[in-house]
């Protein structure tokens, strides 16, 4: 089986990411001296990158400064093997994303500016049966507009392709309960699964999550939900009452940004290409751990040349997917 042309398709928005890094033990309503640095970000910018970072066809609908930024954004992209022909460039076509970190790395507070995503839709309008029919799967963004979930939706059921959802703002996705229900999987943290299901778990075991959340998984009729709980590790559930954990490795957290994005992108490509719920949760994991390590938001590039064939990724060579995931020098060579 080989990769189709535009592979793994990515559906989102664009963000500028501003991020404040405090030089001592951060206060909160003191001032605090540090440094600060622009980066590329937003979910489905990250998730897209790293999908192509792991050597797989990848593909970006999105929309996209008509600046030098903007150009920036697309060009490293671009680098990066993502096919960006349905990338549309206009005014005011990125969002802006302003987070503070704390002396561990965690993050302490941000705001985010939404750009207006409408053009996505012409773009779904006028190129998405040729989009949708070449790909291997999609992985959209649940708080776009409604229309264009719809959209997306609408054309992965009409080509029979596996569709995944991963959200940047749940507030806004719950308003797509329905919408949701046609998901294959839906990704998301702790936090985010709360406010899905409008229940507080943040003081629940990972068992007795499980089970709480196959109830509500039923009740909304939704089809699979993959939860991941920070460095406790990740948990999935089905709408059948199968569920499973996955134990997350201790590592040194540098910068917890684009980490969910990351373990999005595994554990898409993982589902995409035929692994279990299990074994797509450790690549997620693997991918997050690589970035939660870095001072980067997004995975490193895993060439053909290091590529690892272990029973953790025992992907067919006819597949032929470079998938170097269990990364040595972040100690993911032992089982």
């Amino acid at each position: 089986m080989i990769q189709k042309k535009n592979g793994i398709v990515v559906v989102g928005a664009i963000f500028v990411d501003i991020k404040g890094f405090p030089q001592d033990i951060y206060v909160p309503d003191g001032r605090n001296a540090g440094y600060i640095e622009y980066i590329h970000g937003g979910v489905a910018r990250n998730v897209v990158e790293d999908i192509a970072n792991l050597g797989l066809n990848s593909t970006f609908v999105s929309i996209v400064d008509n600046t030098a930024l903007g150009e920036d954004v697309k060009q490293r992209l671009q680098n990066r093997n993502v096919n960006t022909d349905y990338m549309k460039s206009i005014e005011n076509g990125m969002g802006t994303w302003l987070a503070v970190f704390d002396h561990n790395g965690e993050l302490a507070g941000s705001i985010s500016h939404r750009p207006n995503l409408m053009p996505i839709y012409s773009i779904l309008e006028e190129n998405g049966d040729a989009i949708i029919e070449n790909s291997d799967s999609v992985v959209a963004e649940i708080d776009m507009d409604e229309e264009i979930v719809e959209k997306v939706v609408y054309l992965c059921q009409k080509h029979n392709k596996k569709l995944f959802g991963v959200v940047s703002n749940m507030n806004i996705a719950i308003e797509r309960k329905d919408l949701l229900k046609q998901f294959d999987c839906l990704i998301c943290n702790q936090l985010e699964s709360s406010i899905l299901f409008s229940r507080d778990f943040k003081e629940i075991s990972a068992e007795e999550l499980s089970h709480t959340l196959i109830d509500e998984l039923q009740q909304s009729e939704f089809n699979s939900l993959i939860v991941t709980l920070g460095e406790a590790g990740s948990l999935y559930v089905k709408n059948n009452g199968e569920s499973g954990f996955y134990q997350a490795r201790q590592i040194e957290v540098k910068d917890t940004t684009g980490a969910g994005d990351a373990f999005c992108a595994g554990t898409s490509a993982g589902l995409t290409y035929g692994k279990s719920m299990l074994e797509a949760m450790k690549i997620g994991s693997h991918l997050a751990s690589s970035v939660i390590s870095s001072c980067e938001n997004v995975c490193p590039c895993f060439s053909q040349e290091t590529v690892l064939k272990t029973h953790v990724l025992p992907f067919h060579q006819e597949y032929l997917l470079p998938l170097r995931l269990l990364h040595s020098e972040l100690g993911f060579l032992e089982e």
